[in-house]
C-alpha cells in the first residue's frame, strides 16, 4: 500500500511500518522465551507491508541506538558498545489502528505467515551486528517481565 492508498483509506501512513519500542532495562524475561541481564527489550510490531530490508534497518538502529550512559551520565553508547544483551518480543498489538471507535484495529497488522519470518530476519539481523540476542515465543501468549533502567523507552518507526 502506498501513502496515498493509505491517505484514501483514511490511515496514517506512518503507522504502516515496523515499529519497535525499545526498553532499556537490568534484566528481562519472556514466559515462554529467554532471559537476558542489562540490555534492551525489544517489543516488535510487523504490519503488513514491511520488508526483510526493513527488519534488517530496524535491527541495526536498535543495535546502534545510544540510549546508554557514559561515565559522565550521557546518552552516548549502544548495545554493541557495552555488550549488552537484546530480548525481542514479537507485539501485534504495536500496529493497532484507533482513530476511530475504542477498539483497535489489526487490519495492517502482518498475518502470521508474513510475520514471523520478519521477526525472525530482525532478530538474525541483530545477531549480524554483534548482539546476543534471546527471543519470546512468536504467537504465543506470553508474560513479559522487565525491570526498566532509568526509565528508558524509545519508540522506533
Amino acid at each position: 500500500m502506498d501513502d496515498t492508498q493509505a491517505l484514501s483509506q483514511n490511515v496514517d501512513p506512518a503507522a504502516l511500518v515496523m515499529r519497535a519500542v525499545v526498553q532499556r532495562v537490568s534484566r528481562a524475561r519472556a514466559t515462554p522465551g529467554g532471559a537476558i541481564g542489562a540490555g534492551l527489550l525489544v517489543l516488535l510490531g510487523v504490519a503488513d507491508t514491511d520488508t526483510a530490508e526493513q527488519a534488517r534497518q530496524l535491527a541495526a538502529k536498535v543495535a546502534r541506538l545510544r540510549i546508554f550512559e557514559n561515565e559522565e551520565g550521557k546518552f552516548d553508547r549502544s548495545l554493541l558498545n557495552t555488550d549488552g544483551e537484546a530480548l525481542v518480543v514479537s507485539q501485534l498489538t504495536l500496529i493497532a489502528e484507533t482513530a476511530k471507535g475504542n477498539r483497535p484495529s489489526f487490519s495492517h497488522a502482518a498475518r502470521p505467515e508474513q510475520a514471523e519470518p520478519l521477526y525472525e530476519a530482525f532478530c538474525g539481523a541483530l545477531r549480524a551486528e554483534g548482539v546476543q540476542v534471546e527471543q519470546g515465543v512468536f504467537g504465543a501468549r506470553m508474560e513479559v517481565e522487565l525491570v526498566n533502567d532509568g526509565p528508558v523507552t524509545i519508540v522506533i518507526g
